[in-house]
């Protein structure tokens, strides 16, 4: 699947001008944010292993968004 993203023009003529000649603005993307290349991580989980995963990232997620919102409150809380 393919999804098109947004990004400013100062933005993309910054990651063209590190784009190399040989890549995929995708590849460069990757390169510049150190994102892992999908073929170096196939296969290392299963997909039990990877639902598992996903599930504990959703439960950090969730504990984060608690603490941001106690956080915003205390701040709220602070200007009456």
């Amino acid at each position: 699947m393919v999804k098109t993203i947004r990004v400013s023009e100062e933005y993309h003529e910054w990651l063209s001008a590190h784009k190399r000649p040989d890549e995929t603005m995708e590849e460069t993307l990757r390169r510049m944010t150190r994102g892992p290349n999908p073929d170096d991580v196939a296969g290392l989980l299963t997909s039990e292993e990877a639902e598992q995963a996903k599930a504990a990232v959703d439960d950090l997620r969730g504990r984060d968004a608690d603490r941001f919102a106690a956080a915003r409150a205390a701040f709220e809380d602070d200007d009456e």
